[in-house]
């Protein structure tokens, strides 16, 4: 069923701040900017100005759609994030890649010649700065998969829903309360799908501990943690033919902005383990940066003390710790760190009232009676097997052989044409997209208010009440 918008191009021109830097930062920053002047320093809580939701909307909660046969996507941003998903999408059953989209030519063709080595049909080729907005007027799309930098995410979905078209968008979705909001309001208006392609949500260790928790091994879990931290200093200064990033977007996301930019990879598995939108929800954040200093010392080792890479005014934070407080009384912690010299961690802490798990640096649990020690080797092997997420028991082997960070993206890829090609609902929803989104803008307009708490929005409109957490699903 196909829907189609009633915005002209020019509108949605606008929404995205295109120009020539279409696939740049654009205007993100002056969007940020504009929030603290606005708010009282006596205010309690922070209340997040801006739209809102629609009245008047059916609800996306649970929501199903009819059954595609043949799922035919459009890969729009064939660079880091691209690249990977056309290789992983073709080894998926009823997948028809029908256009691929990139300001880069070259991306374009490599993706195609992928295609037509692995026996399929070329795609449609589109490298214009505007193209995204005919590839979601198309006929022959049912999913628009959006690998753009970040800015391009909200725009993309909301004309691909409005267009009649399901929207799959890496992270974050969203980069303001106000593109949250788009988000769910076109969701609930046209009834398509909208998808946070959060691929950490479906690591094995992640599923498995979703699993133990659905089952109570943990008993009411109070308290999780969830992090990025990342070193990616290297590749924000790198140029995109060396593998960094498009005119250095993350690098200029950077400059004006502190806060927690990325927060999802770590919010969304322990999220969906506390049945976040589902029997509880965010209430209210506060959050807290360091002063920059890694990415100045970076470009004064790499470039020399009187470059301009060096002399130049970084706003964002090394690192920068969230406190998630939900109605029920629930507690989480986020933190995000790009530019500090430490191994990689998404932390993925779980504590309840029976035992807790943690998987950095070394995966872990501990268990009542004896929860002050972690499982002894073999109890652990034996209880990840007895708790081993379906999805990861069905598909985890051939998701290990496709790839795709350890195989999490591959399964991600698979249940989400698995859910559209059945006509289910998606473990990922768009109020998932929104509330766990929505830390960027928050979090930022903590920092800036010294640590106020502000109030995260009720993205569901009372929804969470009844709606059930993500179940322990199979895919016979």
């Amino acid at each position: 069923m196909k829907k189609k918008s009633n915005h002209s191009r020019r509108d949605f021109l606008k929404l995205a701040a295109l120009g020539s830097a279409a696939l740049g930062l654009g205007s993100v920053g002056s969007i940020f900017a504009a929030d603290s002047g606005n708010i009282s320093g006596n205010t309690p809580t922070i209340l997040p100005a801006g739209q809102s939701r629609i009245t008047g909307n059916k609800s996306a909660m649970g929501l199903a759609c009819e059954p595609l046969k043949t799922v035919r996507i459009a890969i729009i941003g064939i660079g880091m994030r691209g690249s990977e998903a056309v290789r992983r999408l073709l080894q998926i059953e009823g997948v028809q890649i029908n256009v691929l989209c990139d300001l880069i030519p070259d991306f374009v063709k490599e993706g195609n010649k992928v295609l037509v080595e692995a026996g399929h049909k070329a795609a449609a080729e589109y490298t214009g700065v505007d193209d995204w907005m005919k590839i979601c007027e198309r006929d022959d799309i049912d999913l628009v998969y959006n690998c753009t930098p970040w800015d391009l995410h909200t725009p993309i979905a909301v004309y691909a829903m409005k267009n009649g078209k399901h929207a799959a968008i890496e992270v974050p979705a969203a980069l303001t309360i106000d593109e949250c909001w788009q988000l769910v309001n076109t969701a609930e208006e046209t009834q398509r799908h909208c998808m946070m392609l959060e691929n950490c949500c479906y690591d094995f260790f992640e599923l498995a501990t979703l699993n133990m928790a659905r089952k109570g091994v943990f008993g009411e879990i109070m308290h999780a943690e969830g992090a990025y931290i990342h070193d990616l200093r290297e590749w924000k200064f790198l140029e995109q033919k060396d593998g960094g990033y498009y005119n250095h977007w993350r690098l200029e996301f950077s400059k004006k902005y502190n806060g927690n930019p990325y927060p999802t990879h770590g919010l969304g598995p322990v999220a969906q383990i506390m049945g976040i939108n589902r029997g509880d929800r965010f209430d209210y954040l506060t959050s807290m940066s360091t002063k920059q200093a890694g990415i100045s010392l970076y470009a004064a080792e790499k470039f020399g003390v009187g470059s301009p890479e060096a002399n130049q005014s970084y706003l964002l934070g090394d690192m920068n710790t969230t406190l998630i407080r939900t109605v029920n009384g629930k507690t989480l912690m986020i933190q995000h760190d790009t530019t500090s010299p430490r191994p990689y961690d998404r932390l993925h802490l779980i504590s309840g009232t029976k035992g807790m798990a943690r998987k950095y640096p070394k995966q872990a649990i501990a268990l009542e009676p004896n929860a002050h020690q972690f499982l002894k080797t073999e109890e652990f092997d034996a209880l990840m097997a007895e708790y081993e997420h379906p999805l990861a028991r069905q598909i985890g082997e051939k998701a290990r052989l496709v790839g795709g960070h350890g195989g999490m993206d591959f399964i991600m890829d698979y249940r989400l044409i698995y859910c559209l090609r059945n006509g289910l609902p998606l473990d990922q929803d768009v109020y998932d997209a929104a509330a766990w989104s929505s830390i960027v803008h928050l979090s930022q307009m903590s920092v800036s208010n010294k640590s106020q708490s502000v109030e995260v929005p009720d993205f569901t409109n009372g929804a969470w009440q009844k709606a059930e957490p993500w179940p322990v699903v199979s895919i016979d």
